[in-house]
């Protein structure tokens, strides 16, 4: 299939490109074409031209001639606009804008695509593109003349004997399609399929490449009662061309009808089989456009209806296998998409578990890089770390907003929710889906399938590749070391003491992409690296890493970088006795590194601050540490988008130091207050006068709330003053009612945090949030209600019964976030923390729903490390149970049990404790506790008994 998305985005029209095309590739997602004119061009008699384009449009009929001097005109325009003269592009726009209110002007354009054969195909064809761009922009405004003329020129033309033009005609055809015309162009879609019975090709498959397009565009529309469901003919149509002699009809084809497999368009579920059947008859065909396709329609086959491939899958299998080593790379991706498809399905093990001596080492020899990969990314390019990165290297970036999160036993983060997966295997700058990253992917979660049992196939080739002399193959063994980390990782224990020094060797290997894969695998391992006594591994792992952070490749910084700061998550405070030598590495790379690796220097300097916390604070490492993070501070504007990785780093940064930050915190702090009032001042304008202004980045105002949120937790009282000089709580009363969720969540934190640092600020505000507070507590926006919650939390320890009026605004959306099923593990224990410390302070208001509450309350509680918030809570729902003890009888096993997962509760605490469950024990009398206590556990039946007697 030759994909048109390039037609939008080259200069000249005659380049085409292929490359597969994802569902959501289409054309529609391209930037509009420019087009530029030289100056020489730009016709001097601008009253002239617009009588000779300006014939009114009631003249327009089917036998539309152009004048022949406006034509003339139209074509230098055209020559003219694949000029590079940079100079005149916006004259030229503008040229372009005028002409657009004289609708004559597109009946030149799309009679230069058509009819006028004399002309070069490029001219003819960007004429159509222009004309693409004006009925995406203008179409409303077009005389109901000239848009017949048009449409009938596209019908009349689909077989255009140049495919380029054809292709043109039919981006042309959809774009109109999408503005709504599928509905007033009833003729459309009966005579493209007419059209595909054509004997003459051209015209053919034209009309295929048309239909394709809509396909594509407006699959959904397709399959609806708006256009009297087209496709019960359509489909059946389209596969009767699974046949076809011309393996370019046939992939139309297949293209065609894969638009609806994921969407289970009624149609094509009531020709599955057929479907099915035509794609095994097409499974040996020499054309590798149409063996993609059908490893495409496979795929997806596999997330949508597998019941109907279960009883072929021996056979699809096989014919996977033989597709993933295809000679064409873009086959070999697609068909490789299918074992990533299968691993997400429940029969993945059964289905799989007899191939994969078959499988592995097809996987394995896909993650080389193949000699293209090794161009495109300088792979013989050791020393580059002199040379300025272009803006195309820097990935866009989006700050992830503030979450509050409690501790849990065994300090472990949150699993399998809100985790910010950065983990691509390497060559993320060869961003494209290629055939090594889907196999490295495939890999890795197959290893999660089937764990240690993958090893036997493994094992046995690692070793050869992992001391392979041509280091493309030694690089590859590498990838896949990282790539089972995860999966096999218990299985790989025995083997890592002698992997992991080899690993950090190949951290000084002369080739800079060994070093780079070497330092993203090592990173898959630190988990067990931290786990073994530190002078084994920690300690060289370590200063290693750190040489490589300062090495002389770009790509190897980088690596390292982000190495490094798993390194830190998982070594937290074991790194405190290095910290010195650390500082000064990440300190030093500040004057080495170019743009791109400055960002993700910034995350490893704020991971570091999360890691070691307050051991930061020392006089020594604050000297080393501020001065470049304060001096890039002052280099950048507020509008620079290289604050946001800055502000998140100052934000770990001031946290960690507390008062160490003092210094320091004053012209950070209003420059945040300056950045959040800027933007709320530009969503301002932009609401009143959108055609006027420009919608404002509302990451810089995220970013601004989120350090304001770092300096209250890390300063405490000492914010007190910047916040009595600031307007700081009118504008997070803007913030906490934005539109944009991320808003609404960074806000509710820095609320909390500015609660617990300076209340006497915030006290004066209650009344007015707590009704904003409350309208959030919802889940269906997860990380606004966390952060809602805990503010109301943090809110009721400094109210105390003045809390009263608003318990009724918020307990009854805590009760059902609560009970709520698939509620996050962080929510719930928000959830539960706020209603016990509602009850503490309010227990007469709260008390009698206790029984609506109490058991997922115990439960989400239970694993939380000791700490003030579980303290609070916990004497909260101790004296609503003094309140009303009978709404804890029906699930006092569950209290029972959340007592005990107290490792060392305060006196005052552990004696209600102790109150409550002997007057229980007192209640039922001995032999009736008898009875009860036989249900629990023998761990806490121990417990209870030991710490409370009972």
């Amino acid at each position: 299939m030759q994909n048109r998305c390039v037609f939008l985005s080259v200069c000249r029209p005659s380049q085409i490109h292929t490359r597969p095309t994802r569902k959501s590739d289409t054309h529609t997602s391209q930037p509009p074409h420019t087009f530029t004119l030289s100056s020489a061009s730009i016709p001097l008699n601008q009253i002239r031209w617009i009588k000779l384009m300006c014939k009114p449009a009631v003249q327009l009929r089917m036998e539309w001639q152009p004048d022949e001097q406006g034509l003339q005109q139209v074509l230098q325009l055209l020559k003219d606009s694949q000029s590079p003269d940079t100079a005149t592009q916006r004259a030229v726009q503008e040229k372009l804008e005028q002409l657009n209110q004289y609708p004559d002007f597109n009946n030149y354009l799309i009679f230069v695509l058509t009819s006028l054969k004399s002309e070069d195909e490029p001219t003819r064809s960007l004429s159509g593109l222009i004309l693409k761009n004006n009925v995406k922009a203008h179409y409303q405004n077009f005389p109901p003349a000239v848009a017949d003329f048009i449409k009938r020129e596209c019908l009349n033309n689909i077989g255009d004997p140049s495919p380029l033009i054809r292709a043109t005609i039919g981006i042309l055809i959809t774009t109109i399609a999408s503005k709504g015309e599928l509905q007033t162009w009833p003729e459309l879609l009966p005579q493209l399929c007419n059209l595909l019975n054509s004997e003459d090709y051209n015209t053919c498959e034209g009309s295929f490449g048309a239909l394709q397009k809509i396909c594509e565009d407006s699959s959904e529309l397709l399959d609806s009662d708006a256009l009297n469901r087209p496709l019960n003919i359509m489909i059946p149509k389209f596969l009767q061309f699974f046949k076809h002699c011309s393996p370019k009809i046939r992939s139309h084809a297949i293209a065609c009808v894969n638009q609806f497999i994921i969407g289970r368009a009624q149609a094509l579920m009531d020709n599955i089989d057929t479907f099915i059947e035509s794609l095994f008859a097409l499974a040996g065909d020499e054309d590798c456009e149409v063996r993609k396709n059908v490893c495409r329609a496979l795929v997806m086959l596999l997330e949508v209806r597998i019941d109907r491939l279960i009883p072929h899958m021996h056979s699809i299998i096989q014919y996977m296998l033989q597709r993933t080593q295809d000679a064409d790379e873009n086959v070999a991706l697609e068909a490789c998409e299918f074992w990533l498809t299968l691993a997400e399905q429940p029969i993945c093990k059964e289905a799989l578990s007899g191939h994969l001596v078959q499988l592995i080492p097809i996987l394995v020899n896909g993650m080389k890089y193949s000699e293209i990969d090794i161009i495109l990314l300088k792979g013989d390019v050791e020393e580059d770390d002199n040379v300025p990165d272009s803006e195309q290297d820097i990935k866009p970036r989006f700050h992830k907003s503030r979450t509050v999160t409690l501790q849990h036993e065994g300090g472990e983060g949150e699993e399998g929710e809100d985790i910010d997966e950065d983990e691509d295997d390497d060559d993320d700058t060869l961003s494209d889906w290629n055939l090594r990253k889907c196999s490295a992917a495939a890999l890795d979660v197959l290893a999660n399938v089937f764990r240690d049992e993958l090893l036997p196939h493994l094992l046995p080739l690692l070793k050869g590749l992992l001391f392979h002399p041509d280091w493309v193959i030694k690089e590859s063994g590498i990838l896949v070391l990282g790539a089972i980390a995860e999966g096999c990782m218990q299985g790989m224990v025995p083997y890592l003491p002698e992997l992991i020094p080899h690993l950090i060797q190949c951290l000084c290997d002369k080739k800079a992409l060994v070093r780079s894969i070497a330092c993203w695998t090592l990173s898959r391992y630190a988990h067990w690296v931290v786990s073994q006594p530190p002078d084994a591994h920690l300690k060289p792992l370590m200063t290693e890493l750190l040489k490589r952070i300062l090495d002389g490749n770009k790509r190897v910084q980088e690596a390292a970088c982000s190495a490094f700061a798993t390194l830190e998550e998982e070594a937290c405070t074991e790194l405190v006795p290095y910290l010195s030598f650390i500082l000064d590495t990440l300190v030093f790379a500040f004057g080495k590194y170019q743009h791109k690796n400055l960002l993700i220097l910034y995350d490893a300097i704020g991971t570091l601050a999360d890691s070691v916390g307050h051991h930061l604070n020392q006089p020594e490492y604050i000297q080393k540490l501020m001065p470049p993070l304060i001096q890039k501070w002052n280099e950048l504007k507020d509008e620079d988008k290289d604050l946001f990785p800055l502000l998140e780093c100052l934000s770990s940064v001031a946290t960690a130091l507390q008062s160490g930050f003092l210094p320091y915190c004053e012209p950070v702090y209003q420059r945040c207050v300056t950045l959040v009032q800027k933007t709320l001042a530009q969503a301002m304008m932009y609401s009143q006068q959108p055609d006027q202004y420009e919608a404002p980045d509302k990451d810089f105002m995220i970013v601004a709330l989120d350090l304001l949120s770092g300096l209250a937790e890390g300063l405490g009282g000492h914010v007190d003053q910047l916040v009595a000089r600031s307007n700081i709580m009118t504008l997070l009363f803007q913030c906490m009612q934005d539109t944009m969720p991320e808003v609404r969540q960074s806000s509710f934190a820095l609320l909390g945090d500015l609660t617990k640092a300076c209340f006497p600020h915030v006290k004066p505000c209650i009344a007015e949030f707590m009704p904003i507070l409350g309208t959030n507590l919802n889940p269906e926006f997860i990380s606004v209600c966390n952060n809602a919650t805990w503010a109301i939390g943090e809110i009721c320890m400094q109210m105390g019964v003045e809390m009263q009026p608003y318990v009724s605004l918020v307990l009854p959306h805590l009760v059902e976030i609560i009970n709520r099923p698939n509620t996050p593990k962080t929510l719930l224990e928000n959830t539960a923390i706020t209603i016990g410390r509602l009850g503490y302070v309010c227990p007469q208001e709260v008390a009698p729903m206790l029984q609506q509450f109490i058991r997922p309350w115990c439960t989400s509680l239970r694993n939380i490390r000791d700490n003030e918030e579980k303290d609070s809570a916990f004497r909260g729902i101790c004296v609503m149970i003094g309140v009303n003890p009978g709404g804890v009888v029906q699930d006092f096993i569950f209290f029972c049990d959340a007592v005990a997962s107290w490792v060392n509760p305060k006196d005052d605490l552990r004696d209600m404790f102790y109150k409550i469950l002997h007057g229980f024990k007192d209640q039922v009398g001995e032999e009736n506790w008898q009875q009860f206590s036989e249900q629990f556990p023998p761990i806490l039946k121990e417990r209870l008994s030991a710490c409370y007697g009972v």
